[in-house]
């Protein structure tokens, strides 16, 4: 992958799952893992689950380099937006998609 179609700075996150006090609900906190170069791209959501037949809305591609460790559970933060992830998708040539849902 090209350096220069890495042009944005984005923060991958992985929860932290808290046990509630005196048996109340579990909380989860947000940690961050590591922030990299990424391209993020817009996309519309038939676009990647139509072939995949899966039943989810992804609006953002995200291109990273290639790192162990990544997963569906974890989302990124992106120019003040939060995304979370719905698939990792490794492929050749040391590339990362990451198939993501922005929240609002």
């Amino acid at each position: 992958m090209r350096a220069g179609l890495l042009r944005h700075r984005i923060t991958l996150q992985a929860p932290m799952h808290q046990p509630g006090e005196w048996g109340g609900a579990d909380t989860t906190e947000w940690q961050d893992v590591t922030t990299v170069w990424a391209a993020v791209e817009p996309i519309a959501g038939r676009e990647f689950f139509a072939a995949a037949q899966a039943q989810s809305e992804v609006t953002h591609r995200v291109r990273i380099r290639s790192r162990s460790g990544v997963r569906a559970d974890m989302r990124v933060l992106f120019d003040g937006r939060v995304l979370t992830i719905d698939a990792v998708l490794s492929l050749d040539g040391g590339e990362m998609h990451l198939m993501c849902k922005e929240m609002n």
